[in-house]
């Protein structure tokens, strides 16, 4: 950390922001005090009025067991929290809604957290309403839909032939998400009605923590899940079932999880929340970085305080190495990503209207929010710009990003509620 000259207010002309020199004043003042004002005007606007130092040094951060909380582990182990002044304390948390009530309440100061889940929070649709902020997103991709060998004993192995099953009404089909305004609720929705399936009348839908999706699996309780890595190939590893399809199949490259908080922690903390900001990018860029890294991180996360699984069934899909439990091996282009080339981390507010779209579009929210609006208060784009600038990282050229789904929709941001309201299915 450089060391800052920082001119007080009697060394301020406030109307002009230039020195004030009195009678007599020797050169070596004038002299530091231009080098003062210099450093000033380069300076963020947020860090100008005083020390960039972290209000708080210790943050506790939780997650869920899985594999995508690698850079807030990696971060905390790796020693990238302690370069920029924090050290970050990653808290083991046994679901999704009870990493809500701690953020809610303080318990937690930020978590590895569902991105729809930082958005219902904030329109109060997923418990308490409270404001909330995005700071990073996480990962892209790695998350799947996994079927019962039960179904593929009855001829199912995709989405066509479930949707044919379902016809024969032999039995109603429950399906597993891991929170209700989450991305795995909207990941299998959506995949479900692309092909023609209703996941409100067609089918059951229940919620299940992540880690017990396959134990509840096993014992009948689902006849399909959609989760995170490690879970779904821990269920074909334990042949318990297979994958359907990956979530990266239904959206190239989508938006997963976030470090989400409040926002009255981010307005207490800005400088902190910038350093965690700054530290779980490069953590992400050192994973990213190598084969080596991920393999690596595979096996400091499969401890038993964090993932606690074997490495081997997180390692394979990390490095994109797929098989689907039907006997179908690929080398996956778009596996879990940290960074890409600064992409990833990136908190687009694209990606947060999207969640809103489909709580509207399943009847989650009654009214349409002004989407960008609420995007622009939850993503903190400005804390993420300060971040990158400390991390030495590059930022994208835009807010907003276009991409195709599977049923071939393109979202772009624009015309959020004509998108949300056009889906043949909806509620």
């Amino acid at each position: 950390m450089p060391f800052f000259f920082f001119l007080s207010e009697n060394e301020m002309n406030h109307e002009s922001q230039s020195p004030v020199f009195a009678p007599g004043s020797s050169r070596r003042d004038f002299l530091r005090l231009a080098a003062g004002a210099a450093i000033m005007s380069t300076m963020p606007s947020a860090w100008a009025a005083g020390s960039d130092k972290p209000e708080k040094e210790e943050v506790r951060i939780g997650f869920i067991p899985l594999t995508d909380c690698a850079s807030v582990v990696i971060a905390s182990v790796m020693g990238f929290d302690k370069k920029h002044g924090v050290r970050i304390v990653p808290t083991k948390e046994a679901s999704w809604a009870g990493v809500r009530d701690k953020l809610v309440n303080g318990e937690l100061d930020a978590a590895h957290v569902l991105y729809g889940l930082v958005y219902g929070v904030q329109l109060g649709i997923g418990g308490p309403k409270k404001d909330m902020n995005v700071l990073m997103t996480l990962n892209y991709n790695g998350q799947a839909i996994t079927l019962s060998n039960q179904l593929k004993d009855k001829g199912v192995t995709d989405g066509a032939t479930l949707a044919k099953y379902i016809t024969k009404k032999e039995k109603e089909l429950t399906f597993a998400q891991t929170f209700p305004t989450g991305t795995h609720a909207m990941w299998l929705y959506y995949w479900l009605a692309s092909y023609g399936i209703n996941p409100f009348k067609d089918v059951k839908t229940i919620t299940v923590p992540p880690p017990q999706m396959v134990a509840n699996m096993r014992v009948g309780n689902m006849d399909g899940f959609c989760v995170g890595e490690p879970w779904n190939n821990r269920a074909i590893v334990d042949n318990i079932g297979f994958t359907a399809t990956t979530t990266q199949d239904i959206w190239i490259d989508h938006p997963e999880k976030v470090l989400g908080t409040t926002a009255d922690w981010v307005a207490k903390y800005p400088n902190t929340a910038r350093a965690v900001t700054a530290a779980i990018i490069e953590a992400g860029q050192w994973i990213d970085a190598s084969l080596a890294n991920k393999q690596k991180t595979a096996d400091i996360i499969a401890a038993k305080a964090y993932v606690n699984t074997d490495s081997e069934v997180i390692v394979a899909r990390m490095l994109g190495r797929y098989q689907n439990g039907l006997g179908k091996t690929w080398d996956d282009k778009h596996a879990m990503k940290f960074y890409d080339d600064g992409a990833v981390p990136f908190p687009y507010l694209s990606d947060g209207m999207w969640f809103m779209t489909q709580h509207k579009r399943w009847g989650l929210l009654k009214d349409h929010p002004d989407y960008l609006d609420v995007a622009k208060k939850v993503n903190r784009i400005d804390i993420y710009r300060e971040a990158a600038t400390a991390a030495k990282v590059s930022l994208p050229k835009g807010e907003m990003r276009e991409s195709k789904l599977i049923d071939g929709v393109v979202w772009n941001g624009k015309e959020p509620a004509r998108y949300a309201d056009g889906f043949k299915l909806k509620a």
